[in-house]
């Protein structure tokens, strides 16, 4: 297997840091790859939106728990607010997400219905008049709502909650169903960010998923948001989509750096057939190879570092004067349900199907079926599936998960500090097994009060995060659950 040469650059293999902290090299370089790290590194592993992973939460965890939590909350905490909108008018065969096929609009209305009743008893749990600092409508489809009911849909919000003057307000739209009017209402309703589907433009590769998107119709909506004033807009992209090849993506990527959008996010196709039983129509023939999937991801490292953009984390990008930027460069970068943030608000709150709280050391996830969801809510429960409560190692744990995953950085100090622990002693083993595996590969460096990622373990930076993983250490998935790490 021969290794792409325009994954090589001219320096140091180990992949030292220049520049400010948390920075990827030159925009002309990019960290040594070859193909035996690869083998070495692509296995299952989880994203670390949260930790523990949504693979331990459990149906001993019930909505009078969560009520428990809510009610633990600081009152003068603001929080984050995500309401989920699963409507879609056809599916795309790639998605991943909780998602609802409607084509008749009837059950979308009522599903309005529920989430009012839903923010009446998630008020009555919440000591006092609560402040929203960061708020996201995501789907789904939220825009499959016309702008008469998205009114109503924050008429609801805001009988109940407060949305701070700054405020992070997002919404996630799909360019093929959203009109100038629905991005009208939005700006009228407060939303000050917005997030565009785009995955490809590549007419084989929309035919491949089941998504025809034409690049005017989303470069002639995102230039009606530029004129309306939404002075933050992201653009997603995914990499590893059937019948992808270097030559098309690229392709995708200088439109997209035409627009200079805020930011872009670039996810790696997650392939979970066992989760996602629609994944099993795509022709699995035409996916990249692992060397051609990572070869995509490289190009888009490259095609936005030269032209300005700073890489976040995992898989998003922001221009320099972007908060996340900012966030990053001072290793206040933060994570949540809702992606990448500064994180005004400590504690989240879920609204809507399959939706996932994260408040007062605990999660709680929402029924997954419309019929479950609108049973707890006949009977007056929280719609609350199953859940989980961390405890004391688990807070250690998502802690150091959360900080590598975000700031490619851990003050192991001030760790210590947090928790009461001796760091060198209680990850004896992690250690142990990072110094053995990416510390010899050049992935991160283990210092006396430090961990920090490399550039080149950036591109790996799940892989370097597993050893911190107690729950899939000590139980291992029986059948496959997460997706490949490259």
């Amino acid at each position: 297997m021969s290794t792409p040469s325009h994954l090589s650059w001219t320096g140091a293999a180990d992949g030292a840091m220049e520049g400010t902290p948390g920075s990827m090299p030159h925009a002309t370089q990019l960290p040594l790859v070859d193909a035996d790290l690869l083998q070495r590194y692509d296995r299952p592993g989880p994203r670390y939106t949260s930790y523990p992973t949504a693979v331990e939460f459990h149906e001993g965890f019930t909505g009078d728990e969560y009520a428990a939590h809510l009610g633990r909350l600081p009152a003068a905490d603001p929080l984050s607010l995500y309401v989920h909108l699963p409507f879609c008018r056809r599916r795309c065969t790639f998605c991943g997400c909780h998602v609802v096929i409607a084509p008749r609009r009837d059950v979308a209305v009522k599903y309005l219905d529920s989430l009012e009743r839903e923010l009446e008893l998630l008020s009555q749990h919440l000591p006092g008049r609560r402040q929203i600092g960061q708020y996201h409508w995501g789907g789904g489809t939220p825009t499959y709502y016309t702008p008469e009911e998205m009114a109503r849909l924050q008429a609801a919000v805001r009988r109940h909650f407060d949305l701070l003057p700054e405020a992070e307000v997002a919404v996630e739209v799909d360019p093929r169903v959203t009109t100038r009017e629905h991005v009208d209402a939005l700006v009228e309703l407060g939303f000050n960010r917005i997030s565009m589907g785009v995955q490809d433009f590549t007419p084989a590769v929309q035919e491949a998923i089941g998504r025809n998107q034409t690049e005017a119709e989303t470069s002639a909506l995102y230039e009606y948001c530029r004129e309306r004033g939404f002075d933050s807009i992201n653009i997603d992209l995914i990499y590893g989509l059937p019948g992808q090849t270097e030559e098309t993506f690229q392709a995708n990527l200088e439109a997209v750096v035409r627009l200079r959008p805020d930011r872009v996010a670039v996810y790696s196709y997650a392939h979970v057939p066992w989760v996602r039983a629609h994944q099993k129509r795509l022709n699995t023939d035409l996916l990249p190879s692992r060397d051609t999937k990572f070869a995509l991801f490289a190009r888009a490292i490259r095609a936005f570092r030269e032209r300005g953009y700073e890489q976040i984390g995992m898989d998003h990008f922001s221009l320099p004067d972007d908060e996340l930027a900012a966030a990053l460069r001072e290793r206040c970068l933060r994570r949540n349900f809702m992606g990448y943030t500064v994180q005004r608000a400590p504690h989240m709150v879920g609204l809507g199907l399959s939706s996932i709280g994260d408040v007062a050391g605990a999660y709680a996830q929402n029924a997954k079926k419309l019929s479950a969801y609108w049973e707890h809510l006949e009977a007056g429960r929280l719609p609350v599936e199953r859940g989980y409560a961390l405890s004391d190692d688990d807070r250690v744990r998502r802690h150091v998960i959360a900080e590598l995953m975000c700031n490619l950085y851990l003050d192991t100090a001030a760790a210590e500090g947090l928790f009461g622990i001796r760091f060198a002693s209680y990850f004896a083993r992690e250690l142990a097994e990072l110094a053995a595996g990416p510390e010899a590969d050049g992935l991160v460096r283990l210092g006396d009060d430090a961990l920090e990622v490399t550039p080149l373990g950036q591109l790996f930076v799940r892989n370097v995060c597993m050893p911190f993983d107690r729950h899939l250490r000590e139980k291992p998935p029986e059948r496959p659950t997460f997706s490949r790490t490259v």
